[in-house]
């Protein structure tokens, strides 16, 4: 609690300090549409401080999302949920001497309710994907970033080492719509308590090794500690409850296709902790049905693509144009509750001469779960008697949940950007028992 009271003090005051020096900021003052920074250059203080070597990130994502129609419970409501963002990129280089070195440190802080829990699916199952991506991981400040990282040999070979998560490097992705099923790193969102996407760290390192300008290839090394995720535990640097170690490699080519960017991932992950079976016991028999505990596996697994690509430029201005997207991840079919994940998109950058800087995107998304996790529900249901989806005591039957969306990015200012979108999900959780979805949703993104 004194960790988290301190954290939030260190925020407020340092909210407060970059109010003032709004105040007096003279060269692209505070709301101004052309600065970068909602609080402008700080009279060019912030300019300095950066060519100096220190950047310092501030930033807000709000997410609304509201029940249209359908879902487990249509007693129409919204929830709102939120991120503050506070950090620093600092060149070493420029500050130490230090050659080809740099480091960051951020602070995040989370908060608010999800409409997805109680509304969209039934609680005793929930669902597979978020309508609000921004929501979890506590209503506590984390340190999310604590690493240094340093090139040699004329920037061929790259390591990275301190406290992070796999998803800064391994199967990354932009972050352009508010489901969660099409924001950021997709293997954390289903390789079920092993790998932990943002904001929660962990003990890391991360080599790359540039074979040329377009490929490179990089293996890492993440400790498995889900005591990281209490309530708490936001500033912990202990091994203390560490189970194991994630271990990501992959493989990144970014072509330029008709000269227009692109980039291919392709990468596997191996956990080292044990993990339990989703449907078997030690002896091979069912779990739900010979009450013996679930067989404990030494480890778990999966894989995965990513291929984003420009498709076409407007009028040659190659800042806007047609972009599309994929993504697959697959995992580990005797412990993962999810089995296979499909996504695609479509990102318009530009659409219009009048709004240069807006985009219009739309995405769909397949969440299939593990056909063991379903049957364990249905030996589940007969051992305890029930057959009624409305006893309280049922266990839903999961299958496949489907997500759509739809959205326009209003590029306010070089700092504000409103998404209103609309998301359609179907048979959320998985679970045909449960109405088709609509979702009005609404985030804004904003950098302080």
């Amino acid at each position: 609690m004194k960790v988290k009271n301190n954290a939030r003090l260190i925020c407020q005051v340092s909210a407060a300090a970059v109010l003032v020096l709004a105040g007096n900021a003279m060269a692209d003052e505070a709301f101004s549409s052309d600065s970068k920074w909602m609080t402008g250059d700080w009279g060019g203080a912030r300019t300095k401080l950066i060519e100096q070597g220190i950047d310092i990130k501030m930033d807000y994502v709000g997410e609304v999302g509201a029940n249209l129609h359908g879902g487990f419970n249509d007693d129409k409501t919204a929830r709102y949920a939120d991120q503050f963002g506070l950090g620093a990129a600092l060149d070493l280089e420029k500050l130490f001497g230090w050659d080809n070195t740099q480091a960051k440190i951020q602070l995040t802080n989370r908060n608010g309710e999800n409409i997805s829990n109680d509304r969209i699916g039934d609680p005793r199952a929930g669902t597979l994907s978020s309508s609000q991506e921004v929501y979890g991981r506590g209503h506590m400040v984390r340190l999310t970033q604590l690493w240094i990282q340093h090139q040699f040999f004329d920037n061929k070979l790259d390591v990275k080492a301190g406290y992070f998560g796999e998803g800064e490097d391994f199967n990354t992705f932009p972050c352009e719509f508010q489901n969660l099923a099409f924001c950021g790193s997709q293997v954390g969102n289903w390789a079920t308590n092993i790998w932990y996407n943002w904001p929660v760290m962990q003990a890391a390192i991360r080599v790359k090794y540039n074979i040329n300008d377009e490929l490179y290839a990089q293996i890492g090394a993440y400790n498995q500690n889900p005591s990281q995720l209490e309530h708490g535990n936001g500033f912990k640097l202990s091994g203390s409850g560490t189970e194991g170690t994630v271990l990501p490699v992959e493989l990144v080519w970014s072509p330029k296709v008709n000269t227009l960017p692109g980039e291919y991932r392709v990468g596997y992950y191996k956990s080292t902790a044990s993990a339990d079976d989703v449907r078997e016991d030690d002896n091979g028999d069912d779990a739900a049905t010979s009450g013996n505990a679930y067989r404990s596996h030494s480890s778990k697994h999966g894989y995965w693509f990513v291929a984003q690509q420009q498709l076409t430029s407007h009028n040659g201005d190659a800042s806007r144009g047609l972009n599309i997207a994929a993504n697959a991840t697959f995992h580990d079919k005797d412990t993962n509750i999810v089995d296979n994940y499909q996504s695609l998109m479509f990102v318009y950058k530009g659409p219009f001469d009048a709004r240069p800087k807006d985009d219009v995107g739309i995405g769909f998304a397949r969440i299939h779960v593990n056909e063991d996790v379903k049957k364990n529900a249905e030996l589940t249901n007969a051992a305890n008697g029930v057959s009624d989806y409305s006893d309280p005591l049922f266990s839903p039957l999961r299958d496949t949940e489907y997500n759509y969306e739809l959205n326009y990015g209003f590029h306010v200012t070089n700092w504000l950007t409103v998404r209103p979108n609309l998301q359609y999900v179907t048979h959320p959780g998985g679970v045909n028992e449960v109405d088709d979805a609509l979702v009005a949703g609404l985030k804004i993104q904003s950098v302080f």
